[in-house]
């Protein structure tokens, strides 16, 4: 839209009107081409106002009107700037504000160009999940990256299936995080999912009681277009049923997967001699894992120490914290002076583990000491031998140590 310069009254006239008439549209959309009008009577007062706000970061902390609102929607559309990420708690003041759904309405036209939406624990209600997904729905081939995790979504995340199993879409990174998904809102994501599934490579689902749906997301792992490299199950609930057709959908697809988290899950030993199963196989390319007060006793740190053994070179990050593998904890050391074994990062926090299971840590790291970055043995039972030993690992420039957590429980 052009408009001819005229006379000095007659532009002031027409900005006037125009202000007047942004004013009344409810739309940031279509108040777009008015501001367009406004910089060409050279005008952009409005707009120059709202670029202080957002270089400042005092836009949380003003009380914007609707116009104000759709200034800064044409600010950031009309940037120069790539819109690479979107957060919503740039603009809002504190989590679950009453006020962010209403924030969140007037600035979908941001969202829509956007390729990462963040907003983690923003009170998204299912009104606002409503919004969110048909604007997604609009123009779903911008977003990469959508994070609503610590949003209390429930069955409103069946709204987001539309936008994944649109064929359009190809979003990378999916954050549901302590969201109160269940089992329906659960069957509704991994059907969309299925329908497609080339594009997602990192899925966090932790803290939700998903139960026997999991087994529906096996389905999706073990499609051969499926190429997730992350995924989050910490607490989720998840049964030695589950985990058994979680395994076998690994088993069939251990290519792509990366990074797995178990945490919080009472698999057991049984469970985890499942998981040893995708561990040992040679297409196995895990890098991290967390088993974090997964149940694990002596017979299950015996087979997954088996498993790394003959797998050991791709896994840098293992967490076995609050699992009593005691002195067990010595068959690791045969995994550690590996000389393939390429470990970086090893939780065993409050393992029970004593100074027997600490010398042969120890002196497994003293034959392989160069890939280890981070240790933790801390809240185990050493005793004044242990701790000296640790110690003296610390101490030792051989060692590239960054980390070593070793205080004693007693």
């Amino acid at each position: 839209m052009t408009l001819k310069r005229s006379s000095s009254d007659s532009n002031e006239k027409t900005v006037e009107f125009i202000k007047k008439k942004i004013r009344t549209i409810d739309s940031p959309e279509k108040s777009i081409n008015l501001f367009h009008c406004l910089n060409e009577l050279g005008d952009p007062s409005l707009v120059e106002e709202i670029q202080q706000y957002l270089r400042s970061g005092r836009i949380k902390e003003a009380k914007l009107s609707s116009s104000q609102w759709s200034a800064v929607v044409f600010v950031l559309l009309t940037s120069e700037d790539e819109l690479n990420e979107f957060r919503l708690d740039t603009f809002v003041k504190g989590k679950n504000n009453p006020e962010n759904m209403e924030v969140l309405q007037k600035l979908l036209p941001v969202i829509k160009e956007s390729g990462s939406v963040q907003l983690r624990d923003c009170g998204v209600t299912d009104e606002g999940c409503a919004a969110l997904a048909s604007a997604l729905r609009s123009n779903p081939s911008h977003l990469r990256e959508l994070n609503l995790s610590g949003n209390k979504l429930r069955d409103s995340v069946k709204l987001l299936s539309d936008v994944l199993q649109d064929p359009h879409c190809k979003l990378e990174k999916l954050w549901l995080r302590d969201c109160g998904v269940t089992d329906e809102g659960c069957a509704a994501l991994t059907s969309a999912l299925r329908s497609n599934p080339s594009h997602l490579r990192e899925l966090d689902l932790s803290w939700n009681k998903l139960g026997d749906s999991v087994k529906l997301l096996s389905n999706v792992l073990q499609d051969p277009h499926c190429k997730l490299e992350k995924l989050g199950l910490y607490n989720c609930g998840i049964t030695d049923e589950d985990c058994a057709a979680l395994t076998s959908a690994l088993r069939s697809n251990p290519l792509h997967l990366r990074e797995l988290n178990l945490s919080w899950i009472k698999l057991g030993d049984s469970g985890v001699t499942l998981l040893c199963a995708v561990l040992e196989d040679p297409h196995c390319k895990l890098e991290k894992l967390g088993l974090s007060d997964c149940g694990v006793t002596d017979e299950g740190c015996a087979a997954l120490t088996s498993a790394l053994r003959s797998n050991p070179s791709h896994l840098r990050e293992l967490n076995l914290s609050v699992n009593k593998l005691r002195d067990s904890v010595k068959l690791l050391s045969d995994v550690l002076q590996n000389p393939h074994c390429k470990l970086e990062k090893l939780w065993l926090s409050k393992c029970g583990i004593t100074d027997e299971g600490c010398d042969a840590l120890t002196s497994a790291l003293r034959s392989n000491p160069s890939h280890l970055r981070h240790l933790d043995l801390s809240e185990n039972k050493l005793g004044d031998s242990g701790v000296k030993l640790l110690s003296y690992l610390k101490d030792d420039p051989n060692y590239k140590l960054e980390t070593l957590y070793y205080y004693s429980q007693y």
